[in-house]
Formats: C-alpha cells, sequence, structure tokens
C-alpha cells in the first residue's frame, strides 16, 4: 500500500530505540525525508548510522531533552536551518514511575509531567510555524493503554498520559484552520528496554527468570503476549500518512486488548 509520503519531511523525537526508532524507520521504508532526535547525543547518532544502514538513506540527527526549554529551542533553531517545511511531528516520548501514591511527592509528580506532557507541548509549539508550511500537517503523540485502563501503582503517568488525550482532542479541533491533524498511539505492554530492565530487575529480586517475568506480565493481555515495537509503529506510521486522511482527535490503543472499556 502506498501511503503517499514520499518525500514528505518527517522529525521523530525520542528516536535513538524501541517505538520512536521503528516509527523512524516505517516512515524511511515509505520515502519520508526523515530527522530523529533524542536527549543522549551517542545513542541518536547510533541510532541515526543504523537507519541509513537499513534503509540506504541520509538520515540527519540533532541531541536535545524535552524535559529542558532551553533544548527544545535550540531543537527549533536547527530545524529551521535545515528544513523549509515539516509534514510529520512524531513524539514518541514518556515513560512511567511505580510507585504508590503515599510515595509521591510534588517534585516526583512535576517531574514527570514535564517528561510525559509538557515536553511534547514544548516540541509542537516549536515546530507549529513548520508545520503550518505544510499543506497538510500531522501530529502524532505516542501515549499509553494506561490512559484508558490504569495500572496499579503508577498514579503519575496513568494521570498525565490521560492528560495527552486531552492534548489530542484539543489540538486535533484547534489546528483543522491550519490543516494540521493530531492523533495519539496508545502502546499497552510493549517489548521495549523499559519493560527488559523492568523483567531483569523483578527477577533479580523474585529469583526467576526476566523471561517468566515476561511471560507473567503477558497473561492480562487477551493475545497473551507483548507488542512489539514495530507493531506499534505501524500505527503511527498509517496515521501520519494520507491514508488516514479522515482520522483526528484520535487516541488509538494498539495494546493486544489488555484495554477493554468501552470508552
Amino acid at each position: 500500500m502506498d501511503l503517499g509520503i514520499k518525500g514528505e519531511t518527517a522529525l521523530v523525537v525520542g528516536a535513538s530505540e524501541g517505538i520512536g526508532y521503528e516509527s523512524a524507520r516505517g516512515l524511511l521504508e515509505e520515502g519520508a525525508e526523515v530527522l530523529i532526535c533524542s536527549r543522549n547525543a551517542g545513542k541518536i547518532e547510533r541510532a541515526a548510522r543504523r537507519l541509513e544502514q537499513a534503509c540506504g538513506r541520509k538520515v540527519r540527527w540533532f541531541a536535545a531533552d524535552i524535559t529542558r526549554a532551553e533544548d527544545v529551542g535550540r531543537l527549533g533553531g536547527w530545524l529551521a536551518r535545515e528544513i523549509a517545511a515539516l509534514d510529520i511531528l512524531v513524539t514518541a516520548v514518556g515513560g512511567s514511575q511505580r510507585a504508590s501514591f503515599e510515595e509521591l511527592d510534588d517534585a516526583a509528580w512535576m517531574a514527570n509531567y514535564e517528561f510525559n506532557v509538557l515536553g511534547t507541548v514544548r516540541v509542537i509549539r516549536e515546530t507549529l510555524p513548520l508545520l503550518r508550511k505544510s499543506a497538510t500537517g500531522r501530529i502524532v503523540i505516542l501515549g499509553a493503554a494506561g490512559a484508558r485502563m490504569p495500572y496499579e501503582n503508577q498514579v503519575v503517568s496513568n494521570v498525565h498520559k490521560a492528560g495527552l488525550i486531552a492534548l489530542v482532542k484539543t489540538l486535533g479541533a484547534e489546528f483543522q484552520k491550519y490543516n494540521i491533524r493530531v492523533n495519539s498511539v496508545s502502546p499497552g505492554r510493549t517489548l521495549t528496554a523499559l519493560w527488559t530492565t523492568r523483567a531483569e530487575k523483578l527477577s533479580k529480586e523474585r529469583g526467576v527468570t526476566p523471561e517468566a517475568i515476561i511471560e507473567e506480565f503477558s497473561r492480562e493481555i487477551p493475545m497473551k503476549r507483548m507488542g512489539r515495537p514495530e507493531e506499534i509503529a505501524a500505527m503511527v506510521v498509517f496515521l501520519a500518512s494520507h491514508k488516514a486522511s479522515y482520522v483526528t482527535c484520535q487516541s488509538i490503543l494498539v495494546d493486544g486488548g489488555i484495554a477493554r472499556g468501552l470508552i
């Protein structure tokens, strides 16, 4: 299927590994010109080289921590020098903090908010002038299934990921005057570095193998397995394409069926 994005320009933030990396790869495979960003210069440069080897095309990269306003400003300056317009923005940044409500102070709440919400807000604000220069701009934000089915002991990320749904609904309507669509993808349990690290930690605590931990957390999923990053990225690429031209303001679950609410 031709998704119609060949030759378009895309920025993927959080692309050094996992879902962000696979999203960048999927966009490249569809013919887009892809720029990537992450906070660790060494990791994002290595990701760019891997993508170039895999897809045979140049990938430009920039190191910026989007929890730092000054870094986002530097990213915007670099983009203004590199490209004339931006067709696609993907933000694949965020994470969870496992703790009970009583363990979390104001600093923990604010740090998680900046990581899960405010960083993405900053990037959208900084890139909006370039997105407005596209005939049909598209923004795809990575959220989490926890926004629809809150996980135990993940209160801060549950709350903030739910906030991303509100952001998508609001901006999708507001940005229609610029012909920009805004959607999000909400993954469930996915085999990223975050989950493999967690499985290794729990395996040491419990005296079992990491594979046993992964199997345990897969039992609640109707498909009885965790997702692969490329499976989530496939939805990201579709929403970033012209095949999804009538889709905006939506948060699409790609979770193997774990979030079973009707809304």
